[in-house]
């Protein structure tokens, strides 16, 4: 075989590599372009929850958090560096963090517009008061995968303590959603004296969900009982899940116990809820940041019509509805309330994009007012609620609309009063981990 033979035949298959991986290369970026353009365009730049901040001096743009992102779209490669380039789908996965083979990637609170109250935890989840834990969405953790992740984890730091054993109960948890439920599940298997406390019902948020809802979440390795499957599933079948826990292991849990007080004792902590006293070693507060709904502060609005969840669209047939708020709580509601037999439908948001709520959900809202069955008002503020109107503040002025029920999902308030009782800091995060 003479050179020239030899070298065409390594050659021209280096060459064709070479094309492809720069066609790919070239196709990845425009994508990654395109996706950041729409962001910006839309006013979409803010991410909701936790979310990764990249060191582009560390990052080699390898596109390994890309491929491990399990929303697919919120990072891209651009330039040779990995970005947030569609910052408003990504919902704290962390899974980016872990793929990553340069360590070029943080997880984050907040930005620099938009900070995120935090309470002050360490990587056992222990706060500043020790013996005090928190898992979950009240540290900022609200996928279900990663809060019942936590609370198995803060359980494991717990049962490490010193004391355990020496007291009536090693432990109180307070909540019973995915972190709270996951936590008692470890206090079983590690044979914990434990007690459950909810103020509500079993399943914590997603209890409040509409029916019908699409839950999102990961498979997940839950103490006693083994992985949850679950990717993509309903509020219903992931409240029979729990159910089905419950009766499988014996688990109880004390709903309509509110915790009001938690008192140090040297060592130990004296619970104190509407009911009764708990006294234990140590305490894990697996409760949710919607505890304490988030209000509009205008006139009227202390009328029973106002109400802060959407439980039941049907009930409000031949009704005329306000929605409040911007999230996938608000844009849901309205979505489902439009669906409901004779039902007249106003979604109003302050500000310009609903750049907090997921794209299947964007769309849906889209294809609903393009169809008449609801009204947008966007840049647009409740200035009172009567009894028969809603009186909204838009940019062409005052507007009165014939309403009989306003649903206000605006999210909820750190209890910070609350925490700062127990004695535990809160920091508002702007950007940091």
């Amino acid at each position: 075989m003479d050179m020239q033979t030899t070298y065409l035949l390594y050659a021209v298959p280096a060459v064709l590599i070479m094309s492809i991986y720069i066609w790919l290369h070239h196709r990845r970026h425009h994508r990654s372009q395109a996706l950041l353009r729409e962001s910006v365009e839309s006013g979409m730049t803010e991410p909701a929850s936790l979310h990764p901040l990249i060191d582009h001096n560390k990052c080699l743009g390898c596109g390994t958090c890309v491929s491990a992102c399990p929303e697919k779209t919120v990072l891209g490669v651009l330039h040779g560096k990995a970005h947030l380039v569609d910052p408003s789908h990504c919902i704290g996965h962390g899974a980016c963090k872990t793929a990553c083979p340069f360590d070029a990637i943080e997880l984050v609170f907040g930005t620099e517009k938009r900070g995120v109250d935090i309470p002050q935890i360490g990587e056992d989840f222990q706060t500043n008061v020790p013996g005090v834990f928190i898992a979950g969405e009240l540290g900022g953790m609200g996928l279900i995968r990663n809060a019942a992740t936590q609370g198995r984890q803060a359980m494991e730091s717990i049962s490490k303590l010193d004391g355990i054993g020496k007291h009536p109960l090693d432990v109180v948890i307070v909540g019973a959603g995915p972190a709270g439920i996951a936590a008692s599940l470890m206090a079983m298997e590690k044979k914990l004296k434990f007690v459950t406390l909810e103020q509500d019902s079993m399943g914590g948020t997603v209890s409040h969900y509409p029916r019908g809802k699409i839950v999102m979440t990961a498979p997940v390795d839950l103490p006693v009982v083994g992985k949850m499957h679950f990717k993509e599933t309903t509020k219903e079948a992931l409240m029979e899940f729990w159910d089905g826990i419950i009766r499988q292991t014996g688990l109880r849990i004390q709903t309509g116990q509110r915790v009001e007080k938690v008192t140090s004792q040297g060592d130990s902590f004296l619970v104190t809820t509407t009911q009764e006293e708990f006294h234990a070693r140590a305490v894990l507060l697996a409760i949710g940041r919607r505890g304490t709904p988030r209000k509009l502060g205008v006139p009227g609005e202390e009328q029973s019509k106002v109400v802060y969840r959407l439980i039941d669209a049907e009930q409000y047939s031949n009704q005329h509805v306000l929605v409040v708020g911007g999230g996938d709580s608000a844009l849901e509601a309205a979505i489902s309330l439009s669906e409901a037999p004779g039902t007249t439908v106003t979604i109003s948001y302050r500000s310009e994009a609903f750049s907090r709520a997921k794209e299947k959900n964007r769309q849906k809202i889209a294809q609903a007012e393009q169809q008449g069955r609801l009204q947008v008002l966007m840049k647009s503020n409740v200035k009172s609620i009567e009894e028969k109107t809603v009186t909204i503040a838009t940019e062409d002025g005052e507007l009165c609309i014939d309403n009989d029920a306003v649903i206000v999902c605006a999210g909820g308030i750190l209890p910070t009063p609350f925490l700062k009782s127990i004695g535990i800091e809160v920091e508002t995060k702007f950007g940091t981990a």
